[in-house]
């Protein structure tokens, strides 16, 4: 071994040791950069989104209109629904109070309740034996979780189980696990797992702008700590249909949405 001075040896260690602790600094710090790097992308997805339901990715115009005029519509086409035989009749839904409300909303849009502005949880389900071969199946592994796409379209499948039945443009939305945000709009009809939920908004109501209500991070959190189940959680039908929502009039929903599906992509790039 090389053995310098004792003068030198001093010298040696006493450098090593400020570089050392230079390079502990800097291991820490690439540490914090690498999880910085691992989840901007999706901080960034769950700001633009919660902005996105908060009306701070949009501006309000007037032309739009007030969504309670929105509301009251809805009423009347649910009202007529029922004397036409094509929806039952429902339990009235309990009043919004403050402490469900979690954030200042533009002055026109309103809070609603899901049950009132949709139909969920009154989809139809059909018996395995009465589903056509090579209809589309879908269940939940299907879709991939936080991206809102599918990662596979099956038409080979047997039903081994009753299904939901779903038409194009609903929105399918994974109760079972609902942290892992698995929900899609339909693009034609088909019948899926019981854990998917079909529904879809009353008066022209946006389907994707209810998809991203779904998964803002605000809404999203609430939904995980109403579930049921320790191993397998899930979202019970009667408490979604309680989930407090910010609803903007229609043009600003389809706003709304074309900004997200802009936005939202490239913050999947950045991944």
């Amino acid at each position: 071994i090389p053995v310098p001075p004792i003068s030198e040896q001093l010298r040696i260690l006493e450098k090593l040791n400020e570089i050392l602790s230079q390079i502990d600094k800097l291991e820490k710090d690439e540490l914090k950069l690498d999880f910085i790097q691992k989840s901007f992308h999706k901080k960034m997805k769950d700001s633009l989104l919660q902005a996105a339901i908060q009306g701070k990715l949009t501006e309000q115009l007037e032309s739009d209109g007030d969504a309670r005029a929105l509301v009251a519509d809805i009423q009347k086409e649910k009202e007529r629904l029922i004397k036409e035989g094509k929806i039952k009749k429902e339990r009235v839904l309990p009043e919004i109070t403050e402490d469900e409300i979690p954030f200042d909303i533009p002055d026109s849009w309103c809070w609603v309740r899901l049950g009132e502005v949709t139909d969920y949880g009154t989809g139809k389900q059909v018996n395995q034996n009465n589903i056509a071969p090579n209809s589309w199946i879908l269940e939940l592994e299907d879709i991939e979780k936080e991206t809102y796409k599918l990662s596979s379209k099956r038409f080979d499948r047997k039903p081994g189980s009753s299904k939901n039945a779903f038409t194009a443009g609903d929105i399918l939305y994974g109760k079972l696990r609902p942290y892992l945000k698995k929900v899609i709009i339909a693009d034609e009809s088909g019948y899926c797992s019981t854990e998917i939920i079909p529904f879809r908004g009353y008066g022209n109501i946006n389907s994707s702008y209810l998809k991203y209500c779904m998964v803002a991070p605000t809404i999203d959190s609430y939904i995980n700590q109403i579930t049921h189940g320790m191993d397998m959680p899930r979202l019970g039908t009667d408490k979604a249909k309680q989930l407090v929502i910010p609803l903007p009039p229609l043009d600003e929903q389809q706003r709304i949405v074309a900004r997200l599906e802009l936005l939202l992509p490239l913050c999947d790039a950045l991944e």
